[in-house]
């Protein structure tokens, strides 16, 4: 005779509510669709009786169930509870066989769902299961909901024409395979858990019809699937599914091919999923081809040599217990027993670690489910038998309360109520008479697991910062992370758990090394936080991001970062205030080189050191080609570290324009001599000829920025008896010349595989764009004696010889002396320099103050002022010269040719419109809008100003404009 549940109950829970269980059975008995069968159990005394009324005075799901449809409650009691899965499992096939459409599997798929709720809720509670095996049946309903489902979406896929294998169980050789990941995996699903699947396709295996995407066709299957599963209908639904655990979930497609997810975990695949896989488990459609792929991914979850190294990723996985209220310390109210301290989470973490370690050379480990590896475990040796049997206990008696927890409002929660009155029905409908031995019971438990996991992880580093969480392993967004990265600053702390996490799955070349994401792996956390205490931690980690995307490969700087953390800050200021430098840090390999050095953080090369750098470097390649190439790889990283240097307060902006022009200056001077040599070789020499480089512009004045272009002129001489050079294929002297310049740009400008070293700008020569690239000395005096206007004469005073023979360098420099020294008509100069003012005015002129060279009373303003007056003064005080505007500013004022006051206010301008153009060329590509730059950036403005905050520096620029605009007026006459 087959005994039904009703006469196999063995145990009854506490009623919580005496008089709702009453109301609610009334309710029940009433409804005159329920069998007199059970009626007759209801009414009468007994376990039925008692069972039923402690359900539905704790649990409104469970009482819902029974109440919709009295046949459910009835079959649940007086089936056999052995067969009572098979029969649903039956039931339910017929009716997705008869189904025409998705909403009557919907239908049915809810219906058989509710129907085994409420069977292993009685079965359960009433003690029918033993241990943990109730695990097992919630896990098998799922496997047959999905089954299910699968089957009729390739019988759908049939009748469409879409799949070309016409037999009825043509999704069991289809290729397409659905594996159980998690606890469904295991055989471990708890009440009310969602499903965790991976899809994977094997393309040679597709009957796909020839009109569509083999790829195509499987996602969206996928996606109907999924549908199937969890839309909400007026039936409810069967199962929360979550894809998120397949390779690179944030990138890759719902369903993945079988050689793209090989190729994944071979080359990018984490500790954390390793874990995961070992509970991985085909449980539907091709389940030969799951078998297959698992089979074929075990060198990636089983390691051959005892892999330690997997302890610290686990143990991240569950360190995101730290932060979160009542995670951090054993508890009864608001626990969570999954996530918190001595929860599931922490058996499960310690059984699988222990597994990733060993089971690569002992098979027997490799299991899924938590109570037999423990057991397995214990055999072998890795823990000892008392371990065993604590972790076992402990085991069973949380998974039964997240049970009973789950069972009264079908929430997929852990977290235990902190209300007293929930906390009391809860105690109750756990079997505990009152809420004290409930939570004597739970301490004990957790306190135990809490011990053996702790002996465990001991030794593993600490992955947070300042006390706070980091951890960015694991499938799911960590709850600790997310608030903690919001207390930092960040807007958006999924997106950045999602950013990180992007890292781990080897999205880019940097880290797709298994070292590059190991050392990451000991550094992010610190990193994040770096970057959280910029300004503007959202743009200072979208910047590292796009700069780890141009890395070329990432174990050297992770390396370095963490044998350097100061770096970080470092790092953390570039990403934050510098976009643009953050773009030569990520294209320019050798800059990360730089920060090795010793002096990194200290002053500036000296005029000698950085002279034989720039030698020496060059000096080392006998190709020309490989000199322009380390030229630049120089340029950019000396560049690199002045700017750096400048971001981190290591050196004034003050001082940023003279290390660019001696930076300058030796790589004209290098590639002078390179360029000189490579056309000898060619063509020899000119008997008696030279030329040399004459600088202008802001390199001439030594106010170089970051983003600065190479205004020069060539003057070269020669002896007019000679004809031509004395090479294998001669030239003549001026097309020697012409040439000479010609490869002397193109040494700077022409893009090589380490890109452009600097534009050049040959505008400023005699007859401007139009002449010749090259100018012979006597035509070079003659045209600045007959030619010139006066433009160009204000230009010369910045004119300087950075390169070239020494007797041509000096006869110029001797003729732009006498050329600025000439005695001049003050009000022509004034007219022709307010003409000229104008006119660019016309062209440029802006009203944004941040424009710092066009704004009225900006740069262009106080360079004319400061030109106008070397011009009609030079004829009686010559040392007043000077290339560099501040200093010929303050030779003015000690002369005395401007009022003292004037000098003042003009040199403190001079400062304040160098230094921030020094830190907006530094920082960014683009226009500076105040209103759209980071916090980080404006705080570095008013560094360089000299002033406490950004609202202080506006007021302070507007100020100086204007006053540079009123001696513009008052000078220039």
């Amino acid at each position: 005779m087959v005994c039904s549940l009703a006469a196999l109950i063995s145990r009854t829970p506490e009623v919580v509510d005496a008089a709702r269980a009453d109301d609610l059975l009334a309710q029940l008995l009433s409804d005159e669709r329920q069998p007199q069968e059970a009626c007759d159990l209801l009414t009468g005394a007994g376990a039925p009786r008692d069972l039923v009324r402690a359900v539905l005075s704790a649990s409104p799901y469970l009482a819902g169930l029974a109440i919709q449809d009295p046949r459910r409650l009835a079959d649940t009691l007086l089936a056999a509870p052995a067969t009572r899965l098979d029969d649903l499992e039956t039931r339910l096939a017929a009716a997705v066989g008869a189904a025409t459409t998705l909403a009557e599997v919907m239908k049915a798929l809810r219906l058989f769902k509710a129907d085994a709720a409420l069977f292993l809720a009685l079965a359960d509670i009433g003690g029918y299961f033993p241990d943990a095996d109730v695990t097992q049946s919630i896990a098998r309903t799922a496997d047959i909901a999905v089954a299910q489902s699968v089957r009729f979406l390739f019988r759908q896929a049939q009748q469409r024409g879409d799949w070309l294998d016409t037999d009825t169980d043509a999704e069991t050789r289809s290729g397409y395979t659905v594996i159980a990941m998690g606890k469904h995996g295991a055989g471990e699903l708890n009440y009310s858990s969602d499903i965790d699947l991976i899809v994977f396709f094997d393309p040679a295996r597709a009957r796909v019809s020839d009109r569509l995407d083999v790829q195509t066709f499987m996602v969206r299957l996928t996606r109907d699937l999924v549908r199937l599963m969890q839309e909400r209908t007026e039936h409810g639904y069967v199962f929360r599914t979550d894809l998120r655990l397949r390779p690179d979930a944030g990138a890759t497609p719902a369903a993945i091919s079988r050689d793209a997810a090989l190729h994944y975990y071979e080359s990018f695949g984490q500790n954390w999923e390793r874990a995961a896989l070992i509970k991985a488990r085909a449980v539907a459609g091709d389940v030969d081809t799951g078998r297959d792929v698992l089979r074929e991914l075990e060198p990636f979850i089983w390691r051959k040599y005892l892999d330690f190294a997997a302890i610290a990723d686990i143990h991240a996985m569950k360190r995101q217990i730290h932060a979160v209220k009542g995670f951090g310390e054993i508890a009864v109210a608001g626990h969570n027993i999954k996530l918190g301290r001595g929860g599931i989470r922490e058996i499960e973490f310690f059984v699988q670690t222990q597994q990733l370690i060993a089971g690569g050379r002992q098979r027997d480990l490799r299991i899924s489910a938590t109570l037999p590896a423990l057991r397995q475990l214990a055999e072998r040796g890795w823990i000892e038998p008392a371990v065993r049997d604590d972790l076992t206990r402990c085991y069973i008696a949380l998974r039964t309360i997240e049970h009973r927890l789950q069972m009264l409002d079908d929430e997929q929660t852990q977290t235990l109520p902190e209300a007293p009155a929930g906390l009391y029905r809860l105690a109750r409908f756990a079997g505990f008479e009152t809420v004290d031995a409930f939570a004597v019971h739970l301490s004990a438990t957790l306190s135990t697991v809490q011990t053996h996991y702790t002996r465990l992880f001991e030794a593993s580093p600490a992955l947070t910062t300042g006390g706070s969480n980091m951890v960015f392993a694991g499938e799911a967004d960590d709850p600790a992370t997310v608030k903690t990265l919001g207390e930092r600053g960040f807007s958006e702390p999924s997106a950045v758990i999602a950013l990180v996490r992007g890292w781990h799955h080897g999205r880019y070349p940097a880290i797709r090394s298994a070292r590059a994401r190991e050392l990451l792996t000991e550094v992010q956390p610190l990193l994040v936080d770096a970057l959280a205490r910029t300004s503007d931690p959202d743009a200072a980690i979208m910047a590292f991001d796009r700069f780890l995307s141009e890395l070329p490969s990432g174990v050297q700087l992770f390396s370095l970062l963490k044998q350097k953390p100061a770096l970080l800050d470092m790092i953390a200021a570039i990403m934050g205030t510098a976009p643009r430098l953050a773009r030569v840090l990520g294209k320019r390999r050798r800059v990360l080189d730089a920060v090795l050095d010793p002096g990194f953080f200290g002053t500036l090369a000296s005029r000698d050191t950085l002279q034989s750098i720039v030698m020496q470097e060059l000096a080392a390649v006998p190709s020309f080609h490989e000199a322009l190439d380390l030229a630049r790889a120089v340029g950019h990283e000396q560049a690199f570290l002045i700017g750096v240097r400048v971001l981190t307060g290591t050196i004034g902006a003050e001082r940023a324009g003279g290390a660019y022009a001696l930076l300058a200056d030796h790589l004209l001077d290098a590639l002078f001599h390179r360029v000189e040599r490579e056309l000898a070789a060619q063509h020899g020499s000119v008997a008696g000829g030279g030329a040399v480089v004459i600088a202008m512009g802001k390199l001439g004045g030594r106010e170089m920025t970051a983003a600065s272009d190479l205004d020069l002129i060539v003057v070269y001489d020669f002896d007019p008896a000679v004809a031509l050079s004395s090479g294998p294929r001669p030239l003549a002297p001026v097309q020697y010349y012409t040439r000479f310049t010609q490869r002397l740009i193109a040494a700077f400008s022409a893009a090589t595989a380490e890109g452009a070293l600097y534009e050049i700008d040959m505008r400023l020569r005699p007859s401007g764009q139009k002449g010749p690239v090259a100018t012979q000395f006597s035509s070079f005096v003659d045209y600045q004696a007959r030619e010139a206007w006066t433009w160009e004469h204000m230009a010369l005073t910045r004119a300087r010889v950075v390169a070239g023979p020494s007797d041509l360098a000096d006869r110029v420099r001797r003729a732009v002396h006498a050329t600025l020294t000439l005695p001049r008509d003050r009000a022509r100069i004034a007219a022709d320099v307010r003409d000229m003012r104008g006119r660019i005015w016309a062209e440029k002129g802006t009203d944004d103050i941040w424009d710092l060279k066009q704004t009225r009373g900006g740069l262009v303003d106080l360079e004319f002022v400061t030109q106008h007056l070397q011009l009609v003064h030079a004829a009686a005080h010559s040392d007043i010269l000077d290339q560099n505007t501040a200093a010929a500013l303050a030779k003015l004022g000690d002369k005395g040719l401007i009022p003292r006051l004037a000098a003042d206010e003009l040199l403190a301008a001079a400062k304040l419109l160098h230094n921030l153009t020094q830190v907006l060329r530094l920082c960014l590509d683009d226009t500076f809008a105040p209103a759209k730059a980071p916090d980080g950036l404006k705080a570095l403005l008013a560094q360089a100003g000299d002033v406490p905050d950004f609202a202080t520096l506006d007021a302070h620029l507007r100020d100086t404009l204007a006053t540079v605009a009123a001696h513009f007026d008052a000078l220039v006459v």
